[in-house]
């Protein structure tokens, strides 16, 4: 792997869902063994969060003061990205934040829809599994063509990870139409998506997007893709990137994105 290529989507201690033991040193020891040259943290930013877990915000300003003195201290690349979790009554207050600190790369997620939390269920109360997935693509749609503060939209098909259904996948037949207004609107707007690589460890099988989303994508004229782990754990960190890197290629492109002060460099495979 080459080891410009850095994992940009990982969570450290400061998130309040990640492992209390995974620290930014642990994760450059990590980066270090694995012989890579940088590393990029995108801890968890979700305004008004149904659930309490994100009632303790983040201290941003004793957050960048860490990031500093870590990479003082290791002498290593540290950049600082953030998973900022959208919902459409916060684009001011989203962007107003961003403004606020020297952001290197931000991630585009939906971890909530009509308000409701995936992770508990209460989303697909009363939904049939066809009714939430497209749901969820709706709001989805409505995020990418309303709001542009952010690089790369995050883990594209996280849907799938919730809901407690027997079989999560689904074709991309049946979300033909919006997917490719999705994906048109992040292309027009010059941004990009991820290949999420939790989908494995989630017992999903399949990466975030799976190739066929991916392909669609590449067709569409998409260029900007990132790779990300998702780590809540130092030992999850860089998984599944080989997987990753064979579907990229896969699906005809030759560059993986890195980002670095918010602009994009294209890294040959």
């Amino acid at each position: 792997m080459n080891k410009k290529i850095i994992d940009h989507h990982m969570h450290t201690n400061f998130s309040p869902d990640a492992d209390p033991k995974a620290t930014m040193e642990l994760y450059i020891q990590a980066a270090r063994e694995k012989g890579i040259e940088g590393i990029m943290f995108t801890d968890h930013v979700d305004f008004d969060y149904p659930t309490p877990i994100f009632d303790d915000m983040i201290d941003y300003d004793l957050y960048q003061k860490e990031i500093e003195r870590v990479r003082a201290k290791e002498n290593f690349k540290v950049f600082m990205g953030v998973e900022m979790g959208y919902q459409p009554h916060l684009n001011q207050m989203m962007s107003d934040f961003l403004k606020s600190y020297p952001f290197d790369f931000v991630i585009c997620s939906i971890h909530v829809g009509d308000r409701l939390d995936f992770y508990n269920g209460d989303f697909f109360k009363g939904k049939t599994q066809k009714e939430a997935y497209m749901r969820y693509y709706e709001i989805v749609l409505n995020a990418v063509r309303s709001y542009d503060d952010y690089d790369v939209f995050g883990h594209l098909d996280y849907i799938i990870r919730y809901g407690g259904f027997e079989n999560r996948s689904y074709l991309l037949k049946d979300y033909a139409d919006i997917l490719d207004q999705i994906l048109t609107t992040i292309i027009k707007k010059g941004k990009g998506i991820e290949i999420n690589t939790s989908g494995i460890r989630y017992g999903l099988g399949v990466l975030h997007p799976g190739i066929d989303l991916l392909k669609r994508y590449k067709e569409l004229g998409g260029k900007i893709v990132t790779f990300g782990s998702d780590a809540h754990k130092v030992y999850d960190y860089y998984d599944g990137f080989e997987e990753a890197k064979k579907m990229l290629i896969e699906a005809g492109f030759e560059y993986i994105t890195v980002f670095q002060k918010r602009i994009p460099e294209f890294v040959k495979i």
